[in-house]
C-alpha cells in the first residue's frame, strides 16, 4: 500500500503539532528549515524512556517532510556533561575503578573493557545511534564536546557571563530556601531523576555563588580533568577567570576568551542552545515541566541569547512490563537496542506513535509481547480494507516508513504468538520450523524461514531471552502410559474424536476447529456451533479438554496454543503419545 511517502494529515496529536510548528518556524524563521530538536546524554545505556525523546521530535519532524518542507532534526549528545555515577550492572566496569573519573566530561572516561570505542560516551551513543537506524530515524547529531572544545561557543559563553547578573536575578526566583549543609549532600535517589538524565541535567545544576558572586559556567580542572572547581573571579574587560579545584586543589587563571575546557551549567546551557540553532520543537520529561526546572527557568533565559523557547510538550514516562520506571544510572534498563532483538522496528515506532506524549505506556518483554502483535495485525488488516479509522491510519503510517519510504518487513508477517510457539518448540532446528510452518497453510506452503524474517527471529530471541526455562515447552519423549490408563470413558472419547479428525483437520485453521469442536461434538452439539448455541458448560468442557492434552503431550497444565502445538509435534508423535 503506497501510503508512507505522502502525508498523513489528520487529527491526531504528530499532525497537530506539525501544524504548529510549521506556523511558528514560518513566525521565527521564515524561509530556512524548520529545527526540531533532542538531546541525550550518553552516560550509560540510553534506554527506552530516553527513546521517547527522539521519537516525538522524529514523528512530527517526518510529518513535516511528508508535506514537503525542509527540516532538520538535532540530536546533541551531551557528552560534554560531566560523568556523576558508575551506573550499576556494566559488563567491562569495575565499580570502584570507574568511580575514580566521576566529575569528568564523559568523553574524558574510559569505555568499558572490550569496548571498541575510544572512550564511555561513544560507546553509548554507538548502540543508540546503529538503533536509530533500524528506526528510520534521520537526523543531525552533534556532539557537545566538539562543540565546546573547539569554541563554537565562545561567543554565547563571553555573553553569558557578561549577563551573569541578570541570569542570576532569573534563577533567583527559583531558588528555596537553602537547606542545611548536610541535607545538600544527600545523594538524590536516581529513579527521581530519570527525565533529567535523559538531558543531561540530573543535578538541575544552576552555576554556583561564592564570595566572588554567581557564574553560569565551570571550568574542567587543568591538572585531575574534573569539575569540582570554584571559580574565584572573572574580568569582562580582559576575561581573565581565576578557578581553584576542590578534588585535587590546582589553581589556575585562564583567558576565558582562548579557553574551551569548560561548559556553560546546565540551566544555561540549554536555553543557549535553543537560541543558537534556532530550535522550534523540543519535547522534555516530566521533570523539567516542574516549576523552577530547567525548561520552565530556560524559557526566560533564552531572552538573554535574543532566542526564544521552543514549543514543548512534555512527555510521559515509558514503562517495561513487570519493571518499574527506568533510570539509567541504574544499570540493567531495556534500550532500544533490546527491545529491537525481540520486535520489529514498526512495532516498536507504533508504541510512541500512538500515544500522545503526555500518555504513558509500557513496552512488553513478557508474555504481553504477544497480545500487543495481535492488536498490531488487526490494525494492518483493518488498514489493508479500509475500515480502520483515521487516527488508526495515521498510527500505522507513521509505524511503517517515513517520508523517505517504508521500513524493510517480513514478507508474510505470520502471528508473533505462532512463531513463538514454533521457534520454543523446535529449540532452534530450522528444519523442524520450516515444516511446522509450511502445514500452516497447506495451500500456500512456506518455500522458506525468509518469508517470515525478521518477524521469526524476533520470536525466536524472546523465547529464548525473556521466557523463564521452566515454561520453555518440552514435548514428552514417551506417552504417559499411566494417565492414559486412568482416563475415564469421557475422556478416551475425547481423544479417539481428535484422533479421528487429525489426518482431515491437519491445518492451522482445521486444527483449530477440531480442538474447539470435540466437546462441542460430544455433548451433542454440531463442531461449527457458535457459542451462543451453546450453554455455558461447554467452556469448562473445552478447558478440561484442553488440559488433558498439553498433560498428554508436554506434562503441563498449560502450553503453546494446541493447534499449533499439535502440528509441531506432527502426526505419527501425536498419535504415539494419545495410544496407550
Amino acid at each position: 500500500m503506497p501510503i508512507v511517502a505522502q502525508s498523513t494529515e489528520t487529527t491526531d496529536w504528530v499532525s497537530r503539532f506539525a501544524d504548529e510548528v510549521i506556523e511558528e518556524s514560518e513566525r521565527r524563521a521564515p524561509g530556512k528549515p524548520v529545527v526540531v530538536a533532542s538531546g541525550l546524554s550518553p552516560s550509560g545505556p540510553i534506554h527506552l524512556g530516553n527513546l521517547r525523546e527522539v521519537m516525538t521530535p522524529h514523528l512530527v519532524a517526518d510529518e513535516i517532510r511528508r508535506r514537503g518542507h525542509q527540516v532538520r532534526h538535532l540530536i546533541s549528545w551531551d557528552d560534554y556533561d560531566r560523568y556523576r555515577k558508575v551506573p550499576k550492572g556494566i559488563a567491562g566496569v569495575d565499580e570502584e575503578a570507574w568511580a575514580e573519573h566521576i566529575g569528568k566530561p564523559l568523553t574524558s572516561v574510559p569505555a568499558p573493557k572490550g569496548s571498541p570505542h575510544p572512550n564511555w560516551a561513544e560507546h553509548f551513543k554507538a548502540a543508540m545511534i546503529e538503533s536509530l537506524a533500524q528506526l528510520g530515524v534521520e537526523f543531525d547529531g552533534i556532539s557537545q564536546t566538539e562543540q565546546y572544545t573547539t569554541g563554537v561557543y565562545r561567543e554565547q559563553i563571553l555573553h553569558a557571563m557578561r549577563h551573569r547578573n541578570d541570569i542570576d536575578a532569573i534563577l533567583d526566583q527559583y531558588r528555596t530556601k537553602k537547606a542545611p549543609k548536610k541535607q545538600q549532600q544527600k545523594p538524590v535517589d536516581a529513579a527521581e531523576l530519570e527525565a533529567e538524565e535523559g538531558s543531561g541535567a540530573a543535578s538541575e545544576d544552576d552555576g554556583s555563588s561564592g564570595s566572588a558572586g554567581y557564574f553560569p559556567y565551570k571550568p574542567y580542572c587543568g591538572n585531575c580533568g574534573k569539575d569540582l572547581t570554584t571559580v574565584t573571579s572573572y574580568d569582562d574587560d580582559s576575561t581573565e577567570l581565576a578557578y581553584t579545584c576542590t578534588a585535587c586543589g590546582f589553581a589556575e587563571t585562564v583567558r576565558l576568551s582562548e579557553f574551551n575546557r569548560g561548559k556553560l551549567v546546565w540551566k544555561v546551557d540549554w536555553p543557549m542552545r535553543w537560541a543558537y540553532e534556532g530550535v522550534i520543537f523540543e519535547p522534555s520529561g516530566v521533570d523539567h515541566s516542574s516549576p523552577g526546572s530547567s525548561f520552565q527557568v530556560g524559557g526566560q533565559i533564552v531572552g538573554i541569547f535574543g532566542g526564544k523557547q521552543p514549543i514543548g510538550p512534555m512527555y510521559a514516562f515509558v514503562g517495561i512490563s513487570g519493571m518499574a520506571k527506568m533510570s539509567s544510572s541504574r544499570g540493567g534498563v531495556p534500550t532500544p537496542a533490546d527491545a529491537l532483538k525481540i520486535m520489529e522496528p514498526q512495532l516498536l515506532r507504533w508504541l510512541y506513535a500512538r500515544r500522545k506524549p503526555n500518555q504513558s505506556f509500557k513496552i512488553a518483554f513478557d508474555q504481553e509481547i504477544q497480545r500487543l502483535y495481535d492488536e498490531w495485525d488487526k490494525l494492518a488488516a483493518k488498514v489493508a480494507d479500509g475500515s480502520a479509522l483515521p487516527g488508526d491510519v495515521a498510527a500505522y503510517t507513521r509505524a511503517v516508513g517515513t517520508a523517505a519510504g517504508e521500513l524493510p518487513k517480513t514478507p508474510r508477517p505470520l502471528p508473533y504468538r505462532t512463531l513463538a510457539s514454533v521457534a520454543d518448540i523446535t529449540a532452534g532446528h530450522e528444519d523442524q520450523a520450516l515444516r511446522i510452518l509450511s502445514e500452516l497453510d497447506p495451500e500456500q506452503p512456506l518455500a522458506s524461514l525468509d518469508e517470515v524474517r525478521p518477524r521469526y527471529d524476533r520470536a525466536e530471541a524472546w523465547i529464548n531471552t525473556h521466557v523463564p526455562a521452566d515454561q520453555r515447552t518440552i514435548v514428552r519423549d514417551e506417552p504417559d502410559v499411566d494417565l492414559l490408563k486412568s482416563l475415564d470413558e469421557a475422556s478416551q472419547q475425547s481423544v479417539r474424536l481428535l484422533l479421528d479428525g487429525l489426518a482431515d483437520h491437519w491445518s492451522l485453521d482445521g486444527l483449530t476447529h477440531l480442538v474447539y469442536g470435540v466437546p462441542k461434538v460430544q455433548a451433542g452439539f454440531a463442531a461449527d456451533a457458535t457459542p451462543k448455541e451453546l450453554p455455558p458448560e461447554i467452556k469448562t468442557a473445552q478447558r478440561t479438554f484442553f488440559a488433558l492434552l498439553y498433560h498428554l503431550l508436554v506434562g503441563r497444565d498449560t502450553g503453546p496454543r494446541l493447534p499449533t502445538l499439535l502440528l509441531a509435534v506432527g502426526q505419527d508423535r501425536v498419535r504415539r503419545l494419545l495410544s496407550e
